[in-house]
């Protein structure tokens, strides 16, 4: 059977894949296009597999909001390296992502990649594209956010997201607040929520320091608690000066624009994943040795 330019098209615009890769694999299915496609899935399933080992530490985060603005979705996809996440595929591809986890609200990642996506589900749409970019691709996580009170929102750059829930001010602050998280990464929102076992820990850390300070033991207690309340004033984002006005707290900005922080989410792309090192000398005397 003739491939015509008109057939590869076709094809081309079902896969997104290339119009080379398009028509091999026509005119190994003798025209057929539905068995063309079906053996284009099961080769992007078998590159999937293929990739899956590779550290996937980049990548970047998309953010969808509800038209109401009363529900919001961050979302983290990772790629291999950072060119591949400024891609057009890429990009669209999150983007989409965050929309979906905003309209159907999948209760984690493996939920996520079971719903239906253009037509087919994500897992397999995620396949494709790492067929078609060639690099090991993961979604990662997101959080989603709905209330009654305010959503503020900042992305900075595609590798720094927040997301916070405030009562009351307006949305120049929702977003300067969320631009202060990003810059700079409270722990929670006060004290009271810092984890008992971090505060444990730092006051450990500074018993120790102050042991060696040879004050007595009194004083050496004084120490330990100032820097224990140093430690979370500079944690919580109420006790932490404002990026925009060091002068003064997030917690006095608030108090001022009668408004109360319920929570925030902030994800950093590639955060706690651990990257693999290149030894390009390792790697030239291997390929020399070869």
């Amino acid at each position: 059977m003739q491939i015509t330019a008109s057939l590869v098209k076709e094809m081309r615009d079902r896969t997104g894949l290339g119009m080379m890769e398009c028509k091999k694999a026509l005119v190994e299915a003798d025209g057929d296009i539905e068995a063309a496609i079906d053996t284009m899935r099961k080769s992007g399933a078998a590159k999937a597999d293929k990739k899956a080992g590779r550290t996937a530490a980049e990548g970047a985060l998309a953010f969808a909001a509800a038209v109401d603005g009363r529900a919001a979705v961050l979302l983290e996809v990772n790629c291999e390296t950072d060119f591949v996440a400024k891609d057009e595929n890429f990009t669209a591809f999150i983007g989409r992502l965050a929309n979906l986890v905003l309209e159907q609200q999948p209760a984690d990642i493996e939920a996520l990649k079971q719903l239906d996506l253009d037509g087919v589900p994500v897992e397999e749409a995620r396949q494709q594209l790492v067929a078609r970019i060639g690099e090991n691709i993961q979604l990662r996580r997101f959080v989603r956010r709905s209330s009654g009170a305010g959503l503020g929102h900042y992305l900075h750059g595609h590798r720094i997201g927040v997301l916070v829930e405030v009562e009351g001010g307006d949305e120049a602050l929702w977003r300067d607040l969320a631009m202060h998280i990003a810059a700079s990464a409270p722990l929670c929102v006060q004290e009271s929520d810092i984890p008992a076992e971090v505060l444990e820990r730092e006051r450990g850390i500074y018993f120790a320091q102050a042991a060696e300070s040879g004050k007595p033991e009194d004083i050496q207690a004084k120490m330990v608690e100032g820097k224990v309340r140093k430690f979370a004033a500079e944690q919580t984002l109420l006790g932490q000066a404002f990026v925009k006005d060091p002068d003064t707290t997030v917690g006095k900005l608030l108090k001022q624009a009668g408004a109360q922080v319920l929570g925030f989410d902030r994800l950093v792309v590639g955060e706690g994943i651990e990257k693999e090192e290149d030894d390009f000398v390792a790697e030239v005397m291997k390929q020399a040795k070869a």
